[in-house]
């Protein structure tokens, strides 16, 4: 029977990569996101490449929608095997300037709002006995300090907890609960040199990794895909740095 996988943000980056990993192995992928035109554009790449797809448009603020694309899809499908709670933002803001607003943004997207995907798909998992759920946190959620993005740091922090939790509450049902966390990864959100590191700063930073680059949304996306399979069968509550040894090469 087929896998029906759930992923949030899929429309660029890490999301699209993972969208496009467990289409190839067989998984039929819901694609989310806000960014219409690139969700779609996902779902057809994938189509092309022989996989199953579609594209639901879905901004994990909005509770009410998320219900709803949940319920969709156990109502067609009858089950959501693999949620990859991924979408997420990162805009640095210096701490004067960090307004409640702004935190707020932050934590309801970053970490809420894999809350709101996670928790009505959760009883139904529950139901079956079975389902992996992998969310994405950082490394700047688990040992990096990064100046200011501490709405971001706090929030991907924030990551750890809720898998640990999750993974505990739900781990007598048969659900697996991990998380990924990413270090430099070529995605749009390091090319940005308001937010992140910029083109420039992506030249070079590789050079302090000891694998001796930055990484590739795709090595993110072999590492969720793994957690999101039986091969990880009695894996649960982890967060695995995926992140080419930058953390054990500098602390």
């Amino acid at each position: 029977m087929t896998s029906i996988a759930l992923i949030t943000g899929a429309g660029i980056g890490i999301g699209q990569a993972t969208a496009k990993a467990l289409a190839a192995r067989g998984d039929h992928v819901v694609v989310t996101d806000v960014l219409e035109d690139e969700g779609r554009n996902v779902v057809q790449e994938i189509r092309k490449a022989g996989g199953k797809a579609e594209f639901q448009h879905l901004d994990v603020t909005d509770t009410k929608r998320a219900d709803t694309v949940v319920k969709d899809i156990e109502t067609r499908f009858g089950k959501i095997d693999t949620i990859v709670a991924n979408a997420g933002i990162a805009h640095r803001v210096p701490l004067e300037q960090l307004t409640d607003e702004k935190w707020d943004q932050t934590f309801d997207i970053d970490l809420k709002g894999m809350l709101r995907v996670i928790r009505p798909a959760a009883a139904g998992m529950k139901a079956r006995g079975s389902g992996a759920i992998v969310c994405l946190s950082s490394i700047m959620g688990v040992a990096y300090g990064w100046d200011e993005h501490v709405h971001y740091s706090a929030a991907k922090s924030g990551v750890v907890g809720l898998v640990r939790g999750l993974a505990v509450e739900l781990g007598s049902h048969g659900v697996r609960v991990n998380g990924v966390a990413p270090g430099y990864i070529r995605t749009a959100q390091l090319l940005s040199e308001k937010h992140s590191l910029g083109p420039e700063g992506a030249k070079t930073v590789g050079e302090i990794v000891p694998l001796g680059r930055i990484g590739q949304p795709d090595d993110i996306a072999d590492v969720v895909g793994f957690l999101a399979s039986d091969a990880a069968r009695y894996l649960t509550g982890q967060v695995i740095t995926v992140d080419g040894g930058l953390m054990v090469g500098r602390y």
